[in-house]
């Protein structure tokens, strides 16, 4: 099966996460750079996301997950240990037609995280469609080495020119061409 890659936007959408420790706590950042409005089910959480309650940056519902907790999720993450909560999970939001994906559980997943290069607006995302983590940690790896810190200000700087260029009538394939110029230089260390 090949997947369909895609970034999605989830300010201000509904997320929610089932468990209350280390794997979903390791969600949780993307999650809320973000935007997402995120509320966690779990009846005990960890320091960190207790932290994160009490900054409220998140809501937390103390209780185990039960059928109907997924009402009005735009997407939804099973961070449970326990596989039968997982697939029950899995099997609400697939009724719910609420994308899912069951952390380390390929069969209760709507999608996958690719491994991420992240510099400012630039991401790099990296699948090898669940086959093999390790590889795709290796290569965000490499990835990070080859585009370094500058490339943040760099695609800074070609956003500002775009906005530029937008401002000023000209044909549009006048546009694309300098555009496409401006993005082919090489970005310079600041």
């Amino acid at each position: 099966m090949t997947l369909f890659p895609a970034f999605l936007k989830l300010q201000n959408r509904q997320v929610i996460i089932i468990g209350g420790g280390s794997l979903a706590e390791s969600k949780l950042p993307a999650l809320l750079e973000a935007g997402a409005r995120v509320r966690i089910i779990s009846p005990r959480l960890n320091p960190h996301l207790h932290a994160q309650v009490r900054a409220n940056n998140l809501d937390w519902s103390p209780k185990l997950y039960e059928p109907g907790d997924l009402a009005g999720a735009f997407l939804v993450i099973a961070a449970t240990s326990i596989p039968e909560v997982n697939a029950a999970v899995f099997q609400e939001s697939e009724a719910r037609n609420i994308l899912c994906n069951a952390v380390d559980d390929i069969a209760n997943c709507h999608f996958y995280y690719g491994s991420i290069v992240q510099r400012g607006d630039l991401q790099i995302a990296i699948s090898t469609n669940g086959k093999s983590p390790a590889l795709a940690q290796r290569l965000r790896k490499e990835l990070e080495e080859q585009f370094g810190p500058e490339w943040e200000e760099w695609v800074a700087q070609l956003g500002r020119t775009r906005e530029e260029l937008q401002s000023i009538p000209m044909p549009p394939e006048q546009r694309k061409r300098l555009l496409h110029q401006y993005a082919s230089l090489d970005p310079k260390p600041h």
